[in-house]
């Protein structure tokens, strides 16, 4: 099966404009050319890759294909460079999808040395759903909590990141009273970060005979998370990366001692040979190995 390079550009362009319109605009080609290479890119595969609809949606076989242009994409950007052929500055761009406290603790950190080398795209997810994206051809690598290595990529172990019940002293004086007892767990307000975020409630059931129905506070940003709980809003599993120097200040309080909630992460990415997502591959597993549990 051959694969049109033009086909498969207006593909990714589609996916990532979210219409026609836009991905033409992109490309500087009419909405017309868009249209009608992705019907060839479909007649060529013999299967539909895209749901027209607003944003468009790429189905299973797209998914697959999606992941080829976005392969391919790659190693063009980095061939151009390399022969000189693209404008200094224009560096590959390699995106990636990381849980907000891995961003907002050691990952950033670890990435930015090389903004001079690489185009960053981060696509900020949950740790349970990161993994999706990269299915999806969304994203080149990930951070996420799955283990076995997806479909055309490769996975490594990065570690875990410890979370601990943790309040304002305050908080916690005025509804743990005893100690993090079921009767207080199951009614005092707690702080998540969105709607996808399970890590309170997994605490919970693991306390709870019954399914946790606490007052729920949702904020959702890593930072905005942490002053939540420490301005006494309501009590959130933090990780140790995030509240150690709040701790040490007095301002946050662990309710339950030794009882925390490990996060194992893992990191998953194309099995492809590219100059650049080798660099944030082990920029990456160098920062996990220096910050992370073992």
């Amino acid at each position: 099966m051959d694969f049109d390079l033009a086909q498969l550009r207006a593909l990714e362009a589609a996916v990532d404009a979210g219409t026609l319109e836009a991905a033409a605009r992109a490309l500087h080609v009419t909405p017309s050319a868009v249209s009608q290479r992705l019907r060839a890119l479909e007649v060529a595969t013999g299967r539909v890759l895209l749901v027209r609809s607003k944003p468009v949606r790429v189905t299973a076989s797209g998914e697959v294909v999606l992941r080829l242009a976005r392969q391919v994409g790659v190693l063009t950007a980095e061939a151009a460079v390399e022969l000189g052929g693209e404008a200094p500055g224009a560096p590959p761009t390699v995106a990636l999808a990381v849980n907000a406290d891995s961003l907002a603790t050691w990952v950033l950190p670890a990435l930015a040395p090389l903004a001079g080398r690489v185009l960053l795209d981060v696509r900020r997810e949950d740790q349970d759903r990161t993994g999706e994206l990269l299915r999806a051809g969304t994203v080149t690598a990930a951070v996420t909590t799955e283990g076995r290595a997806l479909p055309g990529c490769r996975a490594v172990r990065l570690g875990a990141m410890r979370y601990r019940p943790m309040a304002a002293p305050a908080f916690a004086a005025r509804w743990f009273p005893a100690g993090a007892t079921p009767g207080a767990l199951a009614t005092a307000p707690v702080v998540v970060f969105d709607r996808d975020d399970d890590l309170q409630h997994r605490y919970l059931r693991g306390r709870l005979r019954e399914e946790p129905t606490p007052p729920v506070h949702r904020v959702p940003s890593s930072e905005g998370f942490g002053d939540a709980v420490r301005l006494g809003v309501g009590w959130g599993m933090l990780p140790d990366l995030q509240s150690a120097a709040a701790e040490r200040a007095g301002e946050v309080v662990d309710l339950d001692p030794g009882g925390g909630v490990d996060v194992v992460l893992h990191w998953q990415q194309w099995r492809l040979r590219s100059a650049a997502l080798d660099a944030v591959a082990e920029a990456v597993l160098a920062a996990a190995r220096a910050r992370l549990l073992p």
